[in-house]
């Protein structure tokens, strides 16, 4: 391989107008990701006086100290719903990769200092996303429950898919994925099912409260008066139901005997440790100076490819052919990837060399990183005659049945079909990141509006009608503003169109996790059986 040679002005003006304005963008979202947190530390003095921890101080201890945690789409539902200003972001649920006792797991934990922890649509849709990577990547799981169930003013969004997340439980534990819970306070209706469908579950006494109908819900219906405790306390669950195996004192000894269980389960890492690698020859804080703040100027991605891969080196696949659409090889904390970056739009020729690159690398089983920054496919009387719709069709093929391990970064703008065939959201990457300038969208809002704006006049005209001259600039200000404001970073991740915004220097750190989970899946041999575990 080759060094990459940096032609990063450093001390330009130019880099320090780049650099300020990502800047800004990681100080936006870093800054409403601490208004949900101060928003749940105002509820801290109700959590003290029921002797119970904040949630996020849960996943705290229930994580090894000083280990590494990659938190999951925590402003799933921004502004969206009932967060009507972002303070409530995150679907009620923390979740994240990380480790307990030694074991990577998938964690989560309802978020109930935020509206009791009621699952709105974009809850329910976070927590689905979560058990597909918990699946994917052959993770245990392990959840901190106190929820108040589905959230009545969305029950109609909610019900129906709701049931996915009851047969997806089922489904991990027939994988041979074990599923730890531990009660907190209320887990009610179809709430209660969760722990119930978990492998393992510990309830705290005198908090946890799991019942299908509640005492008022109970009187309403049959009449029957019952307290708490008798329907569905924690003493109750553990000593004669059944449904709960372990009785815990408070929540710290609760997640105390999650961590004991995790340790039990005997899981060993699978992958063989990396190998010694050298950390870039450029310092990744370089990458907030890297893409420009005017996002119609072009830069050369290996500038951020040579700030992520061991040292710098990177070997280029058929640059001379095409050098819009960037492949290559290269080693990433010691994991041989390919990688494939756009210096332009994905011409004929740039289809065809990234479909051969994909597939070579599926044929050795080297995990594809690609880093978005596309307006999408060329278009053109020369790309339709060059066959662009045929080259485009061979690389979305490729994509889409790669069998190794796919991660996305969308670093600038993924547009159009472009996001499809760099593996966006619905190609199913195994993780998806992006930067906080990124956007994603069908086109830009400029572009949007004219083609409206054309589309509008010439139907007047063929109606014989003279176009209004007003009239069409509102249309087409009105079209560009639209997809522009939905295009950001912020309204995809709400809409977990990925699986978190990222601080463009935590890239390396973050692909290398990400690339770890990926590998040590692969190797995991796991003990499925037809049904799962049964609570018997």
């Amino acid at each position: 391989m080759s060094v990459i040679e940096s032609a990063l002005d450093t001390h330009g003006e130019e880099y320090r107008q780049n650099r300020e304005a990502l800047l800004a963008a990681v100080e936006e979202f870093r800054a409403i990701e601490q208004q949900v947190v101060d928003t749940a530390e105002g509820k801290r003095a109700k959590f003290e006086k029921r002797g119970q921890l904040l949630p996020h101080e849960r996943i705290s201890r229930l994580l090894d100290a000083g280990s590494p945690f990659l938190s999951l789409m925590n402003l799933a539902g921004y502004k969206m719903h009932d967060d009507k200003d972002g303070t409530e972001a995150g679907g009620s649920t923390i979740a994240g990769i990380g480790y307990v006792s030694g074991v990577r797991c998938l964690v989560t934990a309802s978020n109930s200092a935020i509206k009791g922890g009621t699952i709105s649509p974009s809850g329910l849709h976070k927590t689905l996303r979560l058990q597909r990577i918990a699946l994917e990547n052959k993770l245990p799981v392990v959840s901190l429950v106190e929820s108040g169930g589905a959230n009545l003013n969305y029950a109609a969004e909610v019900f129906v898919d709701g049931a996915r997340t009851f047969a997806n439980q089922a489904r991990l534990s027939a994988a041979g994925i074990p599923q730890i819970t531990v009660v907190h306070g209320n887990a009610t209706a179809g709430g209660a099912y969760q722990p119930g469908l978990s492998d393992y579950v510990v309830v705290v006494r005198e908090r946890a409260k799991m019942f299908l109908a509640g005492p008022p819900l109970l009187k309403a219906a049959t009449g029957e008066i019952a307290t708490d405790e008798e329907l569905g306390g924690a003493e109750m669950h553990s000593g004669t139901a059944g449904t709960a195996e372990y009785l815990a004192e408070n929540d710290g000894d609760g997640i105390r005997q999650a961590r004991e269980l995790v340790k039990l389960l005997g899981w060993r890492r699978a992958a063989a440790e990396a190998p010694a690698h050298e950390p870039p020859r450029y310092d990744p804080q370089e990458l907030l100076g890297v893409i420009p703040a005017d996002a119609k100027k072009p830069y050369d991605v290996r500038e951020v490819i040579a700030r992520i891969v061991d040292g710098s080196d990177f070997l280029d696949f058929k640059n001379d052919w095409d050098s819009a659409t960037v492949c290559g090889w290269s080693t990433l904390e010691g994991k041989p990837v390919g990688i494939i970056g756009n210096n332009g739009p994905i011409t004929p020729r740039g289809a065809a060399k990234a479909a051969q690159f994909i597939q070579l690398c599926d044929q050795t089983r080297r995990p594809l990183l690609f880093l978005h920054n596309t307006t999408g496919f060329m278009v053109g009387t020369d790309a339709e005659q060059n066959g662009v719709i045929k080259h485009g069709s061979k690389m979305l093929q490729a994509v889409a049945n790669a069998r190794v391990p796919k991660i996305s970064v969308v670093i600038g703008g993924s547009y159009g079909a472009g996001n499809y065939a760099m593996c966006g959201r619905g190609l199913d990457p195994r993780f998806i990141f992006a930067w906080p300038n990124s956007r994603v969208a069908v086109m830009g809002g400029q572009q949007a509006g004219m083609v409206l704006r054309i589309v509008a006049e010439a139907k007047q005209r063929a109606n014989g009608i003279e176009p209004d001259e007003k009239v069409l600039d509102m249309l087409q200000q009105s079209t560009a503003q639209k997809l522009d404001s939905q295009s950001t970073a912020l309204y995809g991740t709400a809409r977990l169109w990925d699986d978190g915004i990222i601080d463009p220097r935590d890239t390396r750190r973050v692909v290398a996790y990400a690339l770890d989970i990926c590998e040590d899946a692969e190797q995991r041999q796991l003990h499925p059986n037809a049904f799962g575990v049964a609570r018997l």
